[in-house]
């Protein structure tokens, strides 16, 4: 029987606001790709060490998820796992009721086509933002010789004869790129993939991948070959980088509170065009030169944010596939259009419902007018005030919540802090180490 599903501890953070941030901080590790790898670590019928692992709540729930399947995983440093698989997945042993509460579960599919025949994983669940589809990973896979059947509960995968395909992808997405580059990792043979997203956590498992001795071609484009081999059974170690989406964090707190913040270890070339935005909005920062992640693939540098006046853009601000704005940082820009003069539109097509969650800011001062479930209108440049609010159900939907708490003079209280710890490691400790005044209340 599975184990029955922990009842998360509801944990509160008392924010004193009005304090400028300063110093300088490390971003963490990649949480997208943190999961991508572990489902990938699948791929290995022998052992497989995984350095660079955020450990956030999002990576727990998958560790329970393989553990389930009968994954040996244990942690051998702070951000480091030894992953061990079995002679056989116990596939039938798999913990719905986790597996159901996470969105990168789905990129299990991926290796889980080439250990089963036939099983089923439970709905994707992860941030509630409206509907979420999967075309893009059904219509993929059914092209490698995948079924997959929706039920009110489940996705029921059959497999049929796997073989190597031209596949254009339905939609742009990352995860549904990634769970197609795992189960073409695999398959022997030349399968293309267009109009994939070479956002970061891709571009990650393709490096993992070629360790692995796949062959891929164009990482970094959207028109990716995998050359897939029969098998992988050798031991492997790879060191995952770091996390834009963080980084871009850091960059919204300390803009949002007029602070002069260093931001190091930074994915730059994930960053650009958020940087060029905040530039032409009056962003004073300054760059490092350029240095390499512990993977010898991804290039960081040091951002240095200085306090500056801001204005609001005279066209709207929104995401694109990557080198678009990432779609993940598009939140970050709401805490910051209220420190700076006049109106911004910020257009959030992707999701149904997220944008939404930005008038939460209006509990604490903002002028944020919702125009449809996708575009909302932030006049400013507004004083943030302190108040009380209950996490949004949403990763960076929450974390803006608690970046205009930082800004807002005197105490404010945000309950329920899970949807944060999905995503961000120890992050009250780590804000406080640059000039924040979080307390912790469980």
């Amino acid at each position: 029987m599975p184990k029955k599903l922990k009842k998360q501890e509801s944990i509160d953070f008392e924010i004193r606001g009005g304090r400028k941030l300063s110093g300088s901080i490390e971003t963490n590790f990649s949480k997208n790709g943190s999961v991508a790898l572990l489902c990938a670590s699948l791929l290995n019928n022998s052992k497989t060490i995984l350095h660079g692992i955020a450990r956030i709540e999002e990576v727990n729930r998958l560790i329970e998820v393989m553990e389930s399947l009968g994954v040996a995983i244990r942690w051998t440093g702070q951000n480091s796992l030894e992953i061990q698989p079995p002679k056989k997945l116990s596939i039938r042993k798999l913990n719905h009721e986790v597996a159901a509460r996470i969105r990168s579960g789905l990129m299990l599919i991926g290796p889980l086509i080439h250990k089963e025949k036939q099983f089923k994983i439970p709905h994707a669940g992860g941030c509630k933002m409206g509907n979420r589809t999967i075309a893009a990973h059904r219509y993929g896979l059914e092209k490698l010789g995948v079924h997959i059947e929706t039920d009110e509960k489940y996705y029921q995968v059959k497999v049929g004869r796997l073989h190597p395909a031209e596949i254009i992808m339905y939609e742009a997405g990352d995860t549904a790129a990634n769970n197609l580059l795992l189960a073409a990792a695999l398959i022997p043979g030349a399968t293309s993939i267009r109009f994939a997203p070479p956002n970061y956590q891709v571009q990650e498992l393709c490096f993992f991948l070629e360790k692995m001795g796949v062959k891929i071609e164009g990482i970094g484009t959207t028109n990716l070959v995998v050359h897939g081999i029969k098998e992988f059974n050798e031991p492997l170690e790879y060191h995952n980088s770091e996390d834009p989406i963080e980084s871009m964090m850091f960059i919204a707190a300390a803009v949002t509170t007029h602070s002069k913040l260093t931001i190091k270890r930074a994915p730059i070339d994930f960053l650009l065009v958020e940087l060029l935005k905040l530039e032409k909005m009056g962003l004073k920062y300054s760059l490092s030169k350029k240095y390499k992640s512990q993977n010898g693939r991804t290039d960081l540098v040091n951002i240095t944010v200085f306090p500056s006046k801001l204005k609001a853009l005279t066209d709207k601000i929104h995401s694109l596939p990557y080198p678009g704005i990432n779609a993940d940082n598009l939140p970050f820009f709401v805490p910051i259009a209220t420190q700076a003069q006049g109106v911004t539109l910020i257009h959030d097509w992707m999701w149904e419902n997220r944008a939404i969650y930005y008038t939460e800011l209006n509990r604490l001062g903002g002028q944020v007018a919702l125009a449809d479930p996708h575009r909302v209108f932030v006049t400013g440049r507004t004083k943030l005030k302190a108040g009380q609010v209950v996490c949004p159900p949403a990763l960076r939907p929450a974390m803006i919540v608690l970046i205009a708490m930082l800004a807002a003079e005197g105490t404010s209280i945000l309950r329920n802090i899970y949807s944060i710890s999905r995503g961000y490691e120890e992050i009250a400790r780590r804000l406080n180490s640059i000039g924040a005044d979080i307390r912790v209340i469980k």
